[in-house]
């Protein structure tokens, strides 16, 4: 039956007494056919639970944020017609038009998968507010273009900018790769733009010295402009970079803008990351990004002065890391679909999606963003999360545990590594041998995260070793899995990163530790307490998959609150945090999880200018920081 073609709509519709509401649904039957004996599966973040109510259909199963219900018995759904039914009992509220389904299909009777199209969350009840304007009209009281600002700035704009900016000579063939490198990082980012440099002397254009200088910090530059001369003098590689970027950026803003911003004429940039670690995470289990969209992303993280690219490579949703022992992980552990093992999830459907990459593709974006000052640091997502890996690895379960014994916030049943299962430090192991050739950062973030209070705990392997050991629940057997992680990763020359939960049961030591502050500022501060050097990456600023409106129009996800582009701007990640203890504050990151990015247009609208917000974060001063100037250099960001 191959005429088939369905529509699946939804709404929300809020309940008297029950701040969740329900769901109602509506299957309208475009096809030719008649069908019966049907069910109808969607994906959504807004699940039913155990304690549900459905109207005019039978509840199937339920797996994370696959849901899948069947018509009534005998029911027969004509050509043209519809079949609507309600689903009542959900864990949260739906708060915004993107909480509803994201993907659907219908399973006809004779087994077949047929993809519904679907629309956005409707809401009953109460007006639908359109999303409002993000960013205010921007005002620069400085007319040059630098995102993120410098430290400081004392200049004098000129007339007409320079076609070019071209090397004076005697420059290095270091120095000359340096510019090379910035000059096709602008190409790869403003195609139908102009190059700002050249390597031998132009019309029209400016002489261009570059000058190393012990005097200069690593990162730092110096920029000093006369009429016929500008002069860079760095501090080491990395600064060379950055200076040429802010060069770039201030061509590019004078030709793009001449009513708003200049080129110098005269004058001086001092200027010095605020942060060491600047950093992106980008989510790839939950939507995989093809590596064309990968190094495009580092390309934006490096015209941004961000130095840090957090590639989150393994998650319950799917394994993306292709790792050689284990080849299953990247063919089973990397697919979902009605008939695999891993269910949809969160936008896919009838027809199965997969995607890994290969280790040639590893070595080649990290090579790219190592030419461009940007460390990758991989995660793997350990204990938790790990859905995937255990569908592919069932040898990693204990047998004897009952398979529904406990479920993450995210709905998986048994979703954890078993700290007492021998097997799976060797299976960690493995992976790590396999890493650490691929990856040459000093850290391998381990994830850690949201550990199911009462994970384990059913487990008679697990209950054994809490017996052994003397260990004290689910948090007690996680810092001995953990301390175990960090052993082998020692071993092998690296150091521990991981989300601020691997603190939990007494964590690991403190030493070279890395821990990511995610859940609330003030974690941040007792990680540092505790003698963990801390990256503010809190979903309350810095997740850019959260919501910029509480309009029901605006799309993202709302657990973290509603984070507008100006709470991201004005955020200030050392907040209260004690001097004595800001040495341990390493720096800042955004964090993209790919939930709600079933395209490129929902990227580009969560993640800017948001992105932007946080690589000044990083960078300036806080005194220099100014939200009118930012709303004025933001639209002309580069995107997905």
């Amino acid at each position: 039956m191959t005429s088939a073609l369905f529509v699946l709509e939804n709404s929300w519709h809020p309940i008297a007494g029950d701040l969740t509401g329900g769901f109602t649904f509506t299957l309208h039957n475009l096809s030719d056919d008649a069908i019966s004996s049907f069910t109808v599966a969607y994906t959504s973040l807004t699940r039913v639970t155990g304690q549900r109510q459905v109207t005019n259909a039978r509840f199937v199963r339920r797996n994370a944020n696959f849901h899948e219900f069947a018509a009534p018995e005998g029911f027969v759904l004509a050509p043209g017609a519809s079949w609507t039914f309600m689903v009542d009992g959900l864990h949260r509220p739906a708060v915004h038009r993107t909480d509803g389904a994201k993907s659907a299909y219908v399973t006809l009777a004779d087994g077949a998968h047929v993809a519904c199209a679907v629309g956005d969350l409707m809401l009953e009840g109460r007006p639908s507010e359109p999303a409002p304007k993000l960013l205010p009209e921007g005002k620069v009281t400085e007319p040059y273009f630098l995102q993120p600002w410098p430290q400081t700035l004392a200049l004098s704009e000129g007339g007409d900018a320079p076609v070019a900016l071209y090397l004076a000579g005697g420059e290095t063939r270091e120095e000359i790769l340096s510019v090379q490198t910035i000059q096709s990082l602008f190409q790869r980012l403003h195609s139908v733009a102009h190059v700002p440099f050249a390597l031998s002397p132009v019309p029209g254009g400016r002489r261009l010295a570059l000058a190393a200088s012990p005097e200069l910090r690593p990162s730092a530059s110096r920029l000093e402009f006369t009429p016929d001369l500008v002069t860079l003098t760095y501090g080491d590689r990395a600064g060379l970079q950055y200076g040429l970027t802010s060069l770039a950026q201030l061509l590019h803003g004078a030709r793009i803008d001449r009513d708003t911003f200049a080129f110098p004429a005269q004058g001086s940039i001092e200027d010095a990351p605020r942060y060491d670690w600047r950093g992106c995470h980008l989510d790839v289990s939950r939507q995989f990004f093809p590596v064309a969209d990968v190094t495009r992303l580092i390309d934006i993280l490096a015209w941004f002065k961000l130095n840090i690219f957090h590639w989150h490579l393994s998650d319950d949703e799917a394994w993306r890391l292709e790792i050689k022992a284990y080849p299953e992980l990247t063919t089973v552990g990397a697919t979902r679909g009605p008939d695999e093992i891993l269910l949809p999830q969160l936008g896919n459907g009838a027809e199965p999606v997969s995607g890994f990459y290969s280790q040639e593709d590893v070595r080649a974006i990290v090579a790219h963003a190592g030419r461009l000052g940007v460390d990758v640091v991989p995660e793997i997502d350990i204990p938790g999360h790990s859905t995937a890996t255990l569908a592919v690895l069932k040898e990693l379960s204990d047998g004897q545990e009952a398979p529904d014994s406990y479920h993450s916030v995210q709905g998986y049943p048994n979703n954890a590594l078993n700290p007492a299962i021998e097997e799976t430090y060797d299976f960690v192991a493995t992976v790590f041998d396999e890493m650490v050739e691929l990856f040459p950062s000093p850290y391998i973030h381990i994830g850690g995260d949201e550990v199911a209070n009462g994970s384990w705990l059913a487990s008679p392997r697990a209950r054994a070793l809490m017996e052994r050991e003397g260990l004290d629940g689910t948090f007690g057997l996680q810092s001995y899995f953990m301390k175990r992680v960090q052993e082998l990763l020692s071993a092998r020359g690296r150091k521990l990163a991981g989300w601020n939960e691997v603190a939990h049961g007494g964590g690991v030591a403190a030493d070279g530790t890395l821990l990511m502050a995610w859940e609330k500022p003030e974690v941040g501060i007792e990680l540092a307490r505790e003698g963990y050097d801390v990256v503010m990456t809190p979903g309350q600023a810095y997740y850019l998959d959260m919501v910029q409106d509480t309009a029901w129009q605006e799309p993202g996800a709302s657990w973290a609150g509603t984070v507008p582009p100006s709470h991201t701007y004005a955020y200030e990640a050392e907040g209260a945090f004690p001097e004595e203890l800001r040495p341990r504050m390493k720096g800042v990151q955004a964090c993209i999880w790919c939930e709600h990015f079933l395209n490129r247009d929902y990227f580009n609208h969560l993640v800017f200018p948001r992105l932007c917000a946080v690589a000044e974060a990083g960078w300036t001063p806080k005194a220099n920081k100014d939200w009118l100037r930012f709303a004025a250099l933001a639209p002309h960001a580069p995107k997905l």
